[in-house]
C-alpha cells in the first residue's frame, strides 16, 4: 500500500474518532512515516480534500450505496470516503484509488471489503460532475444544493449569507464558500522590532510584518530565527497590530492577552510591547495549551508570565490598560485550515459559545483602567459570536464605548483594506478569505470611558 494513503487514512480516522485536528496531527504523522516530498504532498492532499468536501462526499456515498452513512462503520466510512475523493476529486488512476481504498477497508474491517469494493466501482462508473448533479437533484432547498455543490453545511452557509448580507455584500456568498475550499497559502510574521522580513521574500498585501516565502517547508526559516520568525495568518497579524496601534504607546502601560494560546498573538504583542516599553502578561486555561504560549513567546527578550486560569477569573485579579480577548468560537472563519471544523461544528454549540464571549469580554471590560481598550477578536464572521456579543455588552454597560475598529486595522495596513460600511452602524472590522486572503477574522475596538 502507498504509504500516503495509509497516513491520511490514519489521520481520518483520529479526526473522526477522537476529535483531533487534522493541521495539528498530519504533520507528526508526516515526520513519523518518513514520507518523501511526493508522497507528503499526496498524503495533505488526501487528507485535507477528504475532510473538506466530506459532506459531498457522503451523500454520494449514500447514493451509491443504497444505505445511510450513518448506517456504515466507522473506518469503513472513512476509507469510502478517501476513496470517493481520489475517484472524483484527483487524478490518481480509478484502479488505485478502489484497489487501495479497499485494502483499507479489508485491514481495518475485513467483512465489509466487498461492500466497499462494489460502492467504489458503482461511483467510479460515472464522473464527478454526474455526481454533483445526481445528489444536487435529491436536495430539498436550494441551500442543501449549494452545501453539496460547495461542501458546507447549511447553517453554516445561511450564517455566512447573513454575515455578508450586514455589509451589503451578500452576492459574494458563493465566492466565500468557494475561497473555504482552497488551501491558503503559507504566510510569516517577522516580529516587529526583532526580525527583519527577508530581503527575497514577498510582502504581504496588508500587514507590515508579512511575508510570504516562494515555497517549500518554513520550519527551518523558523528554527533559524529562533522563533522570531513564525507562520501565521495575516488576519491574526492585523488583529493583534489593531490593539497596539489604535492609540500610541506610554511606557509603563500593563497589557494582557486573556485567552491567549496558540500564542501567534501574544508574540506580536509581546514584541510590539518590547517596542513601547509595556508589560505583557497573557493567560490560558488549558494547561496543554499554555506551553504553547511559553514557547511561542520563549524567544522574545521580554518577561511574559503565562497564567493558567479561567479567564473570567484571571481578568479580575490585574488593570490593565490593553486588553485582547481573542475568544473561543466556532472557528468558522478558518475553514481552509481546519476543514473538518465545518462539520464538527452545529448551530446547538453558538449559543454556549456566545454566553462564554460575553462573559469573558465583559470580564476584560472591568479589568480596564479608564481610557483602558480591549480588543473583542474571534476566528468567525457569526453574527452571533460578533456583532450580538458587542451588542448585548454596549446596551448593557455605560462605561464602554465602542471605537471604530475598520480605521485601527487600515491604520495598521500597508494599504487600504475593503471594509465596508455595516448596516448595524458598528465599527466592527471582518475580514474574509476571498476578499483579503486572511482567514475571517472579526475585531472590534472598546474603550473604557
Amino acid at each position: 500500500m502507498n504509504p500516503a494513503r495509509r497516513v491520511a487514512f490514519d489521520v481520518l480516522r483520529a479526526v473522526d474518532s477522537s476529535d483531533a485536528y487534522a493541521n495539528l496531527l498530519l504533520p507528526q504523522e508526516l515526520s513519523r512515516a518518513g514520507l518523501t516530498p511526493a508522497d507528503a504532498a499526496l498524503a495533505t492532499e488526501l487528507t485535507y480534500g477528504t475532510l473538506r468536501r466530506r459532506g459531498t462526499y457522503d451523500a454520494i456515498i449514500e447514493h451509491a450505496a443504497g444505505r445511510s452513512v450513518d448506517a456504515i462503520d466507522p473506518p469503513v466510512l472513512d476509507a469510502l470516503r478517501l476513496g470517493v475523493h481520489q475517484l472524483l476529486s484527483t487524478r490518481v488512476a480509478s484502479h488505485a484509488a478502489v484497489n487501495e481504498s479497499v485494502e483499507l477497508v479489508r485491514r481495518s474491517a475485513p467483512g465489509a471489503a466487498g461492500f466497499a469494493n462494489a460502492v467504489l466501482r458503482r461511483v467510479a462508473r460515472d464522473n464527478p460532475g454526474d455526481w454533483l448533479q445526481r445528489v444536487a437533484d435529491a436536495a430539498r432547498s436550494d441551500d442543501e444544493r449549494l452545501g453539496l455543490r460547495y461542501a458546507h453545511p447549511v447553517w453554516v452557509i445561511r450564517a455566512f449569507r447573513r454575515a455578508l448580507a450586514a455589509e451589503g455584500r451578500a452576492d459574494e456568498l458563493e465566492e466565500l464558500l468557494a475561497a473555504d475550499n482552497v488551501s491558503p497559502a503559507v504566510t510569516m510574521t517577522a516580529l516587529p522590532g526583532i526580525a527583519e522580513i527577508p530581503p527575497q521574500a514577498a510582502r504581504t498585501p496588508y500587514s507590515p510584518i508579512g511575508f510570504r516565502l516562494g515555497g517549500g517547508d518554513p520550519e527551518p526559516v523558523v528554527r533559524a530565527a529562533g522563533g522570531r520568525i513564525r507562520v501565521q495568518d495575516e488576519g491574526s497579524q492585523l488583529a493583534a497590530l489593531a490593539l497596539t496601534r489604535a492609540a500610541p504607546v506610554r511606557a509603563g502601560e500593563r497589557w494582557l492577552d486573556l485567552c491567549a494560546a496558540p500564542g501567534g498573538k501574544t508574540a506580536v504583542l509581546a514584541a510590539e510591547a518590547l517596542s513601547g516599553g509595556a508589560e505583557l502578561e497573557a493567560n490560558e486555561i488549558s494547561s496543554a495549551r499554555a506551553r504553547l504560549v511559553r514557547t511561542s513567546v520563549a524567544g522574545i527578550p521580554l518577561n511574559v508570565p503565562v497564567s493558567e486560569e479561567d479567564g473570567r477569573e484571571r481578568a479580575a485579579r490585574g488593570r490593565y490598560d490593553r486588553i485582547l480577548v481573542d475568544a473561543p468560537c466556532t472557528g468558522l472563519g478558518a475553514l481552509r485550515r481546519r476543514p473538518e471544523a465545518r462539520w464538527r461544528k452545529s448551530p446547538a454549540d453558538v449559543p454556549d459559545l456566545a454566553a462564554l464571549q460575553q462573559e469573558l469580554l465583559e470580564a476584560a471590560i472591568d479589568a480596564l483602567l479608564p481610557g483602558g481598550l480591549v480588543a473583542y477578536v474571534t476566528c468567525s464572521p457569526h453574527l452571533a459570536e460578533t456583532a450580538a456579543v458587542v451588542g448585548d455588552v454596549l446596551r448593557r454597560r455605560e462605561d464602554v464605548e465602542e471605537l471604530d475598529a475598520r480605521a485601527a486595522v487600515r491604520s495598521a495596513s500597508r494599504v487600504d483594506l475593503d471594509l465596508p460600511e455595516r448596516s448595524d452602524g458598528t465599527g466592527r472590522a471582518q475580514l474574509w478569505p476571498h476578499r483579503h486572503g486572511t482567514d475571517a477574522m472579526s475585531i472590534s475596538l472598546l474603550r473604557k470611558r
